[in-house]
């Protein structure tokens, strides 16, 4: 079994590249939505407290099974902790032999922002340049790396209601090519954009706009909403959009259409990348992914992570389960 921790994980993404990654990732994530049918899924399940969720993840297709633990605890920043902290196992199906565990945290960023850029690719204007992002946590700099994989991108506005994330996200970001203009209010910052980007951490149903603000032909990407009660948008804008989600029975619990429940027909990625929607139809749409995470997307991120790790020689070989050389004697090897 290999192990990898934060520290192999940090040494993966120097030697291969986070720009890589993530192009390779969101690769990978379109094949396995590809192949869709392929898959055991199932909504996560997810236990809630006072202080936050924790969830578990399953998927698996006939070779490989996978789960990822995961939570969600916003006010962990006030006690010097990550807000989302998560492991993740790969395991072969034939055997039940798991062959990798490893550090799901950064994982979830990235491939939380290959579904982004995946989704932009059937939703944005492919004439896409701008972008705005609101919520400037964790996850934005990946978010907006990954878009670039796509998209020329030449501005980028941004907005945190916490001027430390602001200025961490504008301070990571320095090098890129594109122009950063910190905005004060939504109103602002969705002047001239093509993409939105919503990525709060609030764990209550809140509003960051009006429906009216958005003009047609732009994309929206919300990830923040992503459990029951807790949304980012107007509902009357899903009224207006065509939406995109991931697995429509986690969403209509989870995502921003828990708010409009029957009043839309969503549409799913798999849709999309398997060419039986078309995706954004003309200029002027409004699109919409309503985006929460799948499982589908964790397995993807684990078979790339299990693969790269091999091919660069990554990770420690551990021996964390009993594997007795007489299989039936688990007592003998416990006590010799």
């Amino acid at each position: 079994m290999r192990l990898l921790t934060i520290n192999h994980i940090r040494d993966l993404m120097r030697q291969y590249g986070l720009q890589a990654f993530l192009r390779d990732l969101t690769t990978r994530v379109k094949s396995d939505f590809s192949r869709w049918d392929e898959f055991a899924k199932s909504e996560r399940h997810a236990t809630h407290f006072e202080h936050g969720v924790i969830e578990l993840m399953p998927c698996s297709d006939q070779a490989h099974y996978s789960f990822k633990f995961v939570n969600g605890h916003p006010g962990n920043v006030q006690k010097g902790l990550p807000s989302i902290l998560s492991l993740g196992v790969l395991a072969e199906v034939e055997t039940g032999m798991p062959i990798l565990v490893a550090e799901t945290g950064i994982m979830t960023a990235l491939r939380t922002a290959a579904v982004t850029a995946l989704g932009a690719r059937y939703l944005a204007r492919r004439d896409s340049r701008r972008v705005g992002i609101i919520g400037c946590g964790a996850q934005a700099e990946f978010q907006l790396l990954a878009l670039a994989n796509e998209f020329p991108i030449e501005q980028v506005n941004y907005l945190d209601i916490d001027p430390h994330a602001a200025e961490k996200f504008a301070r990571n970001l320095s090098t890129q090519v594109w122009r950063m203009q910190q905005k004060q209010n939504p109103e602002s910052l969705l002047e001239g954009i093509d993409i939105l980007v919503t990525a709060t951490a609030s764990r209550k149903k809140v509003v960051l706009f009006r429906a009216d603000q958005i003009i047609p032909g732009m994309h929206i990407h919300a990830l923040g909403g992503d459990c029951p009660g807790k949304t980012e948008l107007p509902p009357q804008l899903i009224d207006r959009a065509t939406v995109v989600v991931e697995y429509l029975p986690q969403t209509r619990v989870e995502g921003e259409i828990q708010n409009r429940q029957g009043a839309t027909a969503p549409v799913e990625l798999q849709s999309l990348v398997r060419q039986n929607h078309p995706g954004r139809q003309h200029d002027s749409e409004i699109t919409l992914f309503d985006a929460v995470g799948f499982a589908v997307e964790d397995f993807s991120a684990l078979m790339l992570l299990e693969e790269l790790a091999v091919a660069h020689d990554i990770g420690e070989s551990i021996q964390l389960l009993a594997i007795p050389p007489e299989p039936k004697n688990l007592y003998g090897y416990l006590i010799d």
